[in-house]
């Protein structure tokens, strides 16, 4: 199990999360004198979404910090570096843009934001000419070389850290992974605090595609998805971007929406050319060589750079081409496509390529499993306990 330490800065945690392509990490407390369980040694997981939640609600803060006056703006064009000024402190509010720097300012300003705020010509011009240079500040100076993930950790649990133990039984691991949403489970001996592996939505489905011949399996993958009530979401619900939006657009679209990735669509019939997935944030963190021109850099550019570069993309300029299956499609070979790939869903396309549903892992895992009547009071309360904590603390979040 790959461990960042909570004092780690958030570029090198999306060094070490790509180095050995993972998409989350558990991260170490670094406080001396902790409890020797696992509360005390762990502060939670770091993901890719966490990380993307926090790039752009920082993009945002600058978006505001800028609207304050074309001055600021000029400065991150000359590639100042530092605090923001007086002028947009003025506007917004210390508190508002505390620690705030030129970096983050420049990631309003190379994605476009400050365009809807009205600022002068300067500062968009400034953007226009920022390239590598505005990389070479966010790399090196202010948010990314103070920032550690544990404060990441702290301000964007995405998912709740709930580990089982090795003699749990797989329907307790089933159900946090399916109806109560967790991305991954963490599974520590049951006197031992350290982690020894993780249970994932990819690997509970790998697992299931080895259960052909019995009975149980046979009869459910036989089922077509509309007998099993998928997918879940109608049409007017699948989130997509178009391929001629700003790739901001769609991480943005992630987040404000919460979700792992979104189909990448052309035309007014929604016919599918990609998708993109929130763990793609690492390219633009970790090839600034790619994205100079990211002020007006669109999804379907941001697919033909990936494809340009990624052993993976078939010699056709592109990104893989997201699986995909028919309305009519059985539940086994839905399974048998998602375990032939890493990647957390599946979309359904009619004969004309539109997108008409999608299917995660989450989906195909509740198709199997059962809760019995009273299972999480008595099997999974300290689970659950920590599950409504979590919740309760997202609610005060809102709400302030």
């Amino acid at each position: 199990v790959t461990e960042i330490p909570g004092e780690t800065s958030v570029l090198d945690a999306v060094r070490i999360l790509s180095e050995h392509n993972i998409r989350a990490a558990p991260v170490l407390n670094p406080e001396p004198g902790v409890p020797a369980d696992w509360q005390g040694r762990y502060l939670g997981i770091i993901e890719y979404s966490a990380i993307i939640l926090w790039v752009l609600d920082n993009a945002d803060l600058a978006a505001v910090a800028l609207s304050a006056g074309s001055a600021t703006a000029a400065g991150v064009g000359m590639g100042a570096v530092g605090a923001v000024g007086v002028a947009a402190l003025g506007a917004t509010g210390p508190a508002a843009v505390a620690g705030l720097t030129a970096a983050a300012v420049g990631a309003a300003v190379a994605g476009g934001l400050t365009a809807e705020k009205g600022v002068a010509k300067d500062g968009v011009t400034a953007a226009d000419h920022l390239g590598e240079d505005f990389y070479k500040v966010l790399l090196q100076q202010e948010p990314f070389k103070s920032t550690t993930v544990r404060s990441i950790v702290e301000s964007y649990p995405w998912s709740p850290f709930v580990p089982v133990t090795l003699d749990s039984s797989m329907l307790a691991v089933l159900l946090l992974l399916s109806k109560y949403r967790l991305r991954n489970v963490p599974v520590i001996e049951p006197d031992k605090p350290v982690i020894k592996n993780f249970i994932t939505q990819t690997g509970v489905v790998k697992g299931l595609q080895q259960c052909k011949g019995r009975d149980w399996f046979d009869y459910i993958s036989a089922l077509p998805l509309s007998d099993l009530g998928l997918p879940f979401m109608s049409l007017d619900e699948v989130i997509t971007v178009n391929s001629d939006d700003l790739i901001l657009e769609a991480f943005k679209c992630m987040k404000d929406n919460k979700i792992g990735g979104v189909p990448v669509v052309e035309g007014p019939r929604r016919k599918l050319v990609g998708s993109v997935s929130i763990r793609d944030i690492r390219f633009l963190l970790l090839r600034p060589d790619l994205f100079s021109d990211f002020r007006h850099l669109t999804v379907l550019e941001f697919m033909n750079a990936l494809g340009s570069t990624l052993p993976d993309s078939g010699g056709n300029g592109l990104v893989k081409p997201p699986l995909t299956c028919a309305p009519d499609a059985s539940m086994g070979s839905v399974i048998d496509s998602i375990g032939s790939r890493i990647t957390h869903r599946i979309y359904v396309v009619d004969g004309d390529f539109e997108v008409v549903g999608v299917v995660t892992l989450r989906d195909v895992i509740s198709c199997f499993i059962h809760e019995p009547p009273g299972f999480c009071d008595s099997y999974l309360a300290s689970a659950m306990e920590k599950l409504e904590d979590k919740g309760d603390a997202d609610s005060s979040v809102e709400n302030s």
